[in-house]
């Protein structure tokens, strides 16, 4: 066998005919979820929710909605923080295009339009997409709503510290820095002795005093890693029988957790009591909505564990060590917190905060590590939260899907018990290819014999018994 030669110059056609370009199948992974979507009527139902954003006839059709939405699908499934790349990665996969509704010729979405669209679209509708994946995941049993686990992280912004400036007066750090040099004797100050300045000063990173003004939401954070940063806090609610999350929250990464578990238990209630009044999903769900919240010991606090005992939610917060207790004039207190004791040492108690664990760190470590989230690439509340909540609704889609095909994720299908799953997926989707060809080459076959007069008795027997068997 010879060596091909790559052509090193080649020049492209004039005309290329349909047959000539090239073709996929589709990953069989985007295929079972584009079914899942036409099977609860998802374009239909987003081009509605979205009509008013739209000029009724003005302009030329920019992206569908469904487009957008399956674009940041597409990030979460492969892994993509930020729409240049979720653009790149569509224009250069056939796979991705079919899961788009995009054919060869069409023009795949460019990050400035993903970007535009996803501005004119507000968070309340990303909020209604989030919801009805809720259902979706809510009608194949996956959602119990009693019990939810409440957990929170820190996202890196995009932006820098280097670029705050002074709350008072605008003044960017270097220069506070050089003001602060100059004043102490050194009138040429180099970087090291900046430096050794800002060393020894205290409370440097205070948000009381510093901002970033490309992102106002951004507040100085220290990291899990040890690092300082400009951050954001998000926070999952997520049912604690299934692992599916039930609500999610961008809140300022400064407010401890003792402040910020209500917003999220508020969008947890409204989620779940969503699934309640709509008369598919109400069977699937616990009819009192969410009776029990499952937290670490960062959010135990008395007027927390006061404030889940009126609204009617039995807590189970881990509790710090705090040595002996001072009860004068806190009866309510005392009574709400020995309660939540009682139930944390409990064998039940003690299964929930194990299971809490695992279910609430694996919804972050599914959605921000392996998503491709940890650092954000917007800025805002408003803008990451959108985009979150597509991307959770992401990861409630795999729930389904693994419930469905095993796997829930198409990287899942590379390798494993997935791949057989591909195989016969694969070849269920040639079998019309393997068909149209037998009865093409049968009907060669046909009429090679009438045109040859040839006696081909016994093959029309074979082609009779292969008809009606179904071959």
């Amino acid at each position: 066998m010879a060596m091909g030669k790559r052509k090193r110059e080649q020049q492209p056609p004039l005309f290329v005919g349909h047959e000539d370009l090239p073709q996929s199948q589709g990953h069989p992974f985007y295929v079972g979820l584009n079914q899942l979507l036409k099977a609860g009527g998802f374009d239909e139902w987003v081009e509605e929710v979205c009509v008013t954003f739209y000029k009724g006839k003005l302009g030329r059709p920019s992206m569908a909605p469904g487009v957008y939405f399956r674009c940041l699908l597409v990030g979460y499934f492969e892994g993509i923080g930020s729409e240049r790349g979720i653009a790149w990665r569509v224009a250069d996969s056939l796979s991705l295009r079919s899961f788009l509704g995009l054919g060869l010729t069409d023009s795949t979405p460019d990050h400035s339009t993903l970007s535009r669209t996803r501005r004119l679209i507000d968070v309340e509708t990303h909020q209604r997409v989030f919801t009805w994946v809720l259902k979706a995941v809510a009608v194949n049993g996956l959602i119990s709503g009693k019990t939810a686990g409440i957990d929170g992280t820190t996202l890196e912004a995009n932006a820098a510290l280097r670029s705050i400036v002074r709350n008072d007066n605008g003044q960017p750090y270097q220069e506070f820095l050089t003001d602060l040099a100059k004043a102490s004797g050194i009138e040429t100050p180099t970087r090291e002795d900046l430096a050794k300045i800002d060393k020894k000063r205290e409370k440097k990173g205070s948000n009381d005093d510093w901002h970033n003004p490309h992102d106002p939401d951004a507040k100085i954070t220290k990291m899990k890693d040890g690092s300082t940063h400009l951050a954001h806090k998000q926070e999952h609610a997520v049912d604690m029988e299934t692992g599916a999350v039930l609500a999610v929250t961008i809140q300022p990464a400064n407010q401890g957790d003792t402040t910020t578990w209500r917003a999220t238990t508020e969008a947890a209630c409204t989620n779940v009591n969503a699934l309640i009044a709509d008369p598919v999903t109400e069977e699937h769900v616990n009819p009192q909505a969410i009776e029990e919240v499952v937290t670490d010991k960062g959010y135990h606090s008395n007027q927390v564990m006061v404030d889940m005992k009126e609204v009617g939610i039995t807590s189970y917060a881990s509790e710090p060590k705090r040595g002996n207790r001072n009860w004068k004039n806190k009866e309510a207190e005392r009574i709400a917190v020995e309660a939540n004791g009682e139930r944390v040492r409990s064998e039940f108690g003690k299964e929930l905060l194990r299971k809490r664990g695992e279910r609430v760190e694996r919804s972050f470590a599914h959605v921000l590590e392996t998503g491709g989230m940890r650092r954000t690439h917007l800025r805002g509340h408003e803008n990451i939260l959108k985009r979150m909540l597509i991307h959770v609704a992401g990861f409630n889609l795999g729930l389904v899907m693994r419930k469905v095909t095993g796997q829930g994720t198409p990287r899942g299908l590379q390798g494993g018990p997935g791949g057989l799953f591909a195989v016969v997926f694969g070849v269920l989707l040639a079998m019309p290819c393997v068909l149209a060809t037998f009865w093409e080459r049968r009907e060669r076959h046909e009429r090679f014999r009438r045109s040859a007069g040839v006696d081909w008795s016994k093959m029309g027997q074979f082609c009779e018994v292969s008809s009606a068997t179904g071959c």
